[in-house]
């Protein structure tokens, strides 16, 4: 195995362009999705109690192998350099594989939910929006066509968008959590103000929310190693991210979703745009209200454009790090002549991401697209994160006594709620047209699409031995 810390050549070329406060504006712009107060709203009263189970039993866990792994490994392409150092060319090939899926399909399902914002910033008489196909493609391909150009152009730039979202997300949450007192202060609160803890409902849909909690959620801690590479000091910057950004990140997800039901009451509240309907249902359709709520709308659309183009940056370099080392072509390594970003490979990620908008659109609604695009992608997260957890439980002897002892203790927790995460995943918790056929695109598409990336894996590594033997 190679020396864990020693950097491959090729990252030389690329520019240390962040720094700590990018950093933790990319945890936060990264982990913190304005979905998923709705979803932990739809708990009703037993959200407070579920969010910390989830903390305790996934993002605890995440943060410390996080620290620990990226302390010993701080190299470009973060948790696949640690998987293919740790078990392997194919493990490796598949732990990329599996994130790479993820980043471009979180990526559409970002973008696939900004027409549903519109409509809510430009009020009831764009409601048809979101469900115009036509509409939601001809808006969504734009935006695919700006980051992939902002991509190009590099992180020196990039990073404004990336950090521009981030502040948009804490300026829209800090709205969000005051919306309460606001409330109070006018004598207009709906359902009360409490942070009860209660034990949610034992049955599927609890279960389905709390999957869905798990990484959904609080995943993203890890993705900004893929940019080690690209930032300065990555091994004391990037642990310091995590120390500053998670007690902030806590906070914004328990609060949030106190303020959403403040307002809402579950079963009426939208998963996909939570954040904008509880805006209009506090502050109204008109007057100063409105204003406020329109500019938290417009906010949201930053943070929204922002996590698009920093999780699509992350997914462009990831065949480009498996690229160094022989298991992709050559091709995907090629950089930009003076940029030094890897253009071929942001060309077909963006080419890919056009291509999974267009086909999500196709014979289901607007809710139920939003959903499937989000629970394919997770499925491939949740074996990325198994991987990682892996690392300290069984990796090489060289490799584990480098790390403390106690973390494989740490990291089998968040395996084990990986596990379950990845198990329940297939259990639809919005109505869709039929459950069935979900379940079954939601383990198909896992299933098919590392089926395909073992027959890759395995086709290269014939042909570079036939290359190797003549």
């Amino acid at each position: 195995m190679a020396q864990a810390d020693s950097a491959p050549p090729a990252q030389n070329q690329l520019r240390r362009q962040l720094g700590l406060r990018d950093l933790v504006l990319a945890q936060i712009l990264c982990v913190v999705g304005s979905s998923w107060v709705g979803v932990a709203a739809g708990l009703g009263r037993a959200q407070a109690l579920t969010w910390i189970a989830a903390m305790l039993l996934f993002y605890l866990p995440c943060a410390a192998t996080v620290i620990a792994l990226n302390r010993i490994m701080p190299l470009e392409g973060g948790v696949y350099v640690w998987a293919h150092q740790a078990f392997g060319d194919l493990a490796g090939f598949l732990t990329a594989w599996n994130l790479w899926v993820y980043g471009i399909a979180v990526t559409a399902a970002i973008l696939y939910a900004i027409p549903t914002e519109l409509a809510y910033l430009i009020g009831p008489s764009a409601a048809w929006l979101p469900e115009s196909h036509a509409a939601s493609i001809a808006i969504v391909l734009s935006i695919v066509a700006a980051i992939t150009i902002a991509t190009v152009v590099g992180l020196d730039w990039g990073k404004w968008i990336h950090n521009t979202g981030g502040i948009a997300m804490l300026t829209v949450f800090a709205v969000l959590i005051l919306l309460p007192a606001w409330a109070l202060l006018h004598h207009t609160v709906p359902h009360g103000m409490d942070l009860a803890l209660q034990v949610p409902a034992r049955n599927m849909r609890s279960l389905a929310l709390f999957g869905q909690m798990l990484i959904g959620a609080l995943c993203g801690l890890e993705y900004i190693a893929i940019f080690a590479g690209e930032s300065r000091q990555p091994a004391r910057n990037i642990a310091r991210s995590v120390w500053i950004s998670s007690p902030i990140i806590c906070a914004m997800f328990i609060l949030g979703t106190s303020s959403v039901l403040v307002f809402s009451r579950p079963g009426h509240i939208d998963f996909i745009a939570p954040i904008p309907q509880t805006l209009r249902l506090a502050l109204g359709n008109t007057g100063f209200g409105s204003f406020v709520a329109i500019v938290a709308i417009l906010l949201l659309q930053l943070r929204l454009l922002g996590a698009a183009s920093y999780i699509f940056a992350g997914v462009t370099r990831l065949p480009m790090t498996v690229g160094w080392d022989h298991l992709l072509p050559a091709w995907f390594t090629r950089l930009h002549p003076s940029r030094k970003t890897p253009v071929n490979s942001i060309l077909m990620s963006a080419a890919l991401v056009s291509l999974l908008v267009v086909a999500a659109t196709i014979g289901v609604h607007a809710q139920e697209a939003f959903q499937v695009l989000s629970n394919a992608s997770l499925t491939h997260y949740e074996l990325t994160y198994m991987a990682m957890f892996a690392i300290p439980i069984a990796a090489t002897p060289a490799l584990r006594n480098q790390l403390p002892r106690w973390l494989k203790y740490v990291a089998l927790a968040g395996f084990c709620s990986s596990l379950f995460s990845l198990l329940i995943s297939a259990y639809p918790f919005v109505d869709v047209v039929d459950p069935r056929a979900y379940a079954i695109k939601i383990a198909g598409v896992v299933i098919i699409s590392n089926i395909l990336a073992v027959t890759f894996y395995k086709l290269r590594k014939n042909r570079s031995r036939q290359l190797f033997s003549k």
